[in-house]
């Protein structure tokens, strides 16, 4: 028998692993040059804009700011609040305090730097964000919302019985004017001038609350998108199922009621900046109240549950358009009738937005958020994906 020959096979090398295949967005750079352009054009505002319309941008951003907070908590994180005018309270009052005069007799103030003082107030809402986080870890749903709209009810307490810390209801007390390294936000200071436009103290408040709106949009934006914001959305999808996949739930609830505090305590501070005035509220219908309170769910509604820039979109309907309609009533003698029946540019505005929510609800539950999405899906191209 002869040797039967034996072919050597040659070695068998495993598959190479799946290469990644990412798609790129086509949309991606036109909706960043949109977001620069918009940028530029509130920059160049204050050159074209009066006092009166800069006040009502203004207002719009506090609103903008305080809605990205709630947007987070409730769309990100599935918590339902309605406390965010008690932590606008908080930082209001926080900011006054820290930065108020240490000689005044009638009220407290400890005489910080406005710029330090603006982060205190930012801290202090933050902790008692945290102290509620307890109750945030136990409830759910409609009981966490029942729950924290005690804190309006506490808070309408605390502001009329501490007079010493917010003046009471009948004066109130005036915060320190905000300076930044020397430079004041008022019109105090150097003379500035762009364009042959002199910037005064509207403009000023202008540009810091538009940075203020910025450096919160961006903080915002990049928790959604990173392990924190992950690790909210898993919680609100299912408690259970994050747990098993390793997620802190108690810790992650009371990160996301921390974080909504603090944007709502920023608020707070623009606020009373706004203002010029720190006062409670005499009722639980007020500047701090229950209606504030469900005009930023409202925004978090409008704009869209979870989405950050539905979160602007949302405060710039539901602030800027009493704004507007007031400034409108002034020039063209709208809305000029008084007594419970008149029709005010609150109430008209209460009810286009009260409006807007219903038609939400029945047919874009996802706010107008959602529609933008639609849109730029459809002007998307789709094309196959290239290795890269």
């Amino acid at each position: 028998m002869s040797d039967t020959a034996v072919t050597s096979l040659p070695p068998v090398t495993p598959p190479a692993p799946p290469v990644e295949v990412r798609r790129r967005d086509p949309l991606r750079l036109v909706r960043l040059l949109l977001w620069l352009a918009l940028l530029a054009v509130l920059l160049a505002l204050p050159l074209y804009l009066d006092a009166a319309w800069l006040k009502a941008g203004q207002y719009m951003m506090i609103g903008a700011v305080g809605a990205i907070g709630l947007t987070m908590l409730i769309g990100q994180a599935g918590q339902l609040s309605l406390a965010h005018a008690f932590f606008l309270l908080v930082g209001a009052t926080a900011y006054t305090v820290l930065s108020g005069p240490t000689d005044d007799e009638r009220v407290v103030g400890l005489g910080l730097d406005p710029g330090l003082a603006l982060l205190g107030a930012v801290a202090v809402s933050t902790l008692l964000g945290l102290a509620f986080a307890p109750v945030a870890g136990r409830l759910r749903g409609i009981y966490l919302g029942v729950a924290s709209l005690s804190l309006v009810f506490l808070g309408l307490y605390f502001g009329q019985a501490f007079e010493s810390l917010t003046g009471g209801t009948s004066t109130g007390r005036s915060p320190a004017e905000f300076s930044l390294f020397g430079f004041p936000f008022s019109n105090a200071g150097p003379e500035i001038e762009i364009l042959g436009v002199p910037i005064r103290q509207a403009e000023r408040v202008w540009y810091l609350f538009l940075a203020l709106t910025v450096i919160a949009f961006v903080l915002a934006r990049g928790a959604v998108t990173s392990r924190i914001g992950r690790a909210w959305r898993a919680v609100r999808d299912s408690e259970p199922a994050a747990a098993v996949m390793g997620v802190s739930v108690g810790r992650a609830k009371a990160g996301a009621f921390a974080v909504s505090s603090a944007y709502a305590g920023l608020a707070g501070v623009m606020t009373v900046l706004w203002f010029d005035i720190l006062k409670p509220d005499e009722s639980e219908f007020g500047t701090y109240g229950i209606n504030v309170s469900i005009a930023y769910l409202a925004m978090v509604i409008i704009g869209g549950l979870g989405s950050v820039p539905g979160a602007l979109v949302g405060a710039l309907l539901v602030n800027g358009l009493p704004q507007v309609l007031s400034l409108y009533a002034a020039d063209l003698g709208w809305f000029t009738g008084t007594g419970d029946g008149a029709l005010t540019p609150i109430l008209i505005s209460s009810f286009v937005y009260g409006a807007a929510i219903i038609l939400v609800v029945l047919f874009e539950p996802g706010g107008l958020a959602a529609i933008g999405r639609r849109i730029a899906g459809r002007l998307t191209v789709k094309h196959p994906g290239k290795e890269q």
